[in-house]
């Protein structure tokens, strides 16, 4: 659990590495403008991961295996349906939220480029997130730890790419950011599809 949260928290860390070295202080504030999103979605995780998670625990114990697997229907689908609703409102609301979250003129443009492009990612994001949570109380710790491993990993290599060697800036990190946490949240339904 705690190597799976670690691996996650790459994700910024990568991001303000290539974007510092490529953009500037201005994309680097850029990104921290938009984090709020980010600490939304997985607050979303955590309140849908976690309930469903201990409900499916509750129910497994009292052996109502049908119950179970409701319990974790419900959390997965909620998961990816808030996901799809906070994606919504941040493409319809953006430059009031980056203004809300104290956007300065300067960093606004690219604060915009950088969000409308991950909030693409925020229903991948909490499944991704809140998924391990429902996997560790399958018993497969190793799995989540894998989902957010091979997202983290991909991230890494296409920021390179993206933002260096297509010059795509601010747009190539968001869109690394994005298909990385898609291959997460692609393998956690998977593992969701066949788990124990």
């Amino acid at each position: 659990s705690i190597i799976a949260m670690l691996v996650s928290s790459l994700y910024n860390i990568v991001d303000q590495f290539f974007i510092g070295r490529s953009v500037g202080e201005l994309g680097n504030a850029a990104t921290n403008i938009s984090f709020p999103l980010s600490i939304s979605c997985v607050a979303i995780a955590l309140l849908f991961g976690i309930g469903g998670a201990s409900t499916f625990n509750i129910a497994m114990g009292k052996k109502e295996n049908d119950k179970a697997v409701f319990y974790l229907g419900n959390a997965a689908s909620l998961l990816f349906g808030s996901g799809v609703i906070l994606c919504i409102i941040t493409q319809l609301l953006l430059k009031p939220i980056l203004m809300f979250f104290g956007s300065p003129d300067n960093v606004l443009a690219y604060a915009m480029v950088y969000t409308r492009i991950v909030a693409l990612g925020f229903p991948f994001l909490i499944m991704a997130t809140g998924g391990g949570h429902l996997i560790r109380a399958d018993g497969r710790p190793k799995i989540t730890m894998l989902c957010n491993l091979v997202g983290a990993i991909i991230n890494t290599i296409l920021d390179a790419i993206f933002v260096f060697g297509f010059q795509w800036g601010m747009a190539g990190a968001a869109v690394a950011t994005v298909i990385g946490q898609a291959c997460s949240g692609v393998m956690v339904v998977y593992y969701l599809k066949h788990c124990k």
